[in-house]
């Protein structure tokens, strides 16, 4: 059984901060704990991977890239989700 200590945080903290570590806005004290628990969690460490991909990826995809049926699927995806 892991024992954990009172500044370690859970999966779920992780992934609600990697967004913020990304961006550099976390205190120097949430980075370390953060830090400290991707070295031990194989999982959050992956997610923190698939999040920088995603960026670099985003990042690079041109109006023109997409077919029409994916602009539209994204566009339907956006509007169902702004109505909730």
């Amino acid at each position: 059984m892991l024992l954990l200590h009172p500044k370690d945080i859970a999966c779920r903290q992780a992934v609600e901060l990697i967004t913020d570590y990304l961006e550099g806005t976390l205190s120097r004290r949430d980075r370390r704990r953060l830090e400290f628990h991707l070295r031990g969690c194989p999982n959050c460490s992956a997610y923190l991977e698939q999040i920088r991909t995603t960026i670099r990826v985003s990042g690079s995809i041109q109006a023109d890239d997409l077919t029409s049926e994916a602009r539209q699927e994204l566009v339907d995806i956006y509007r169902r989700w702004k109505s909730e």
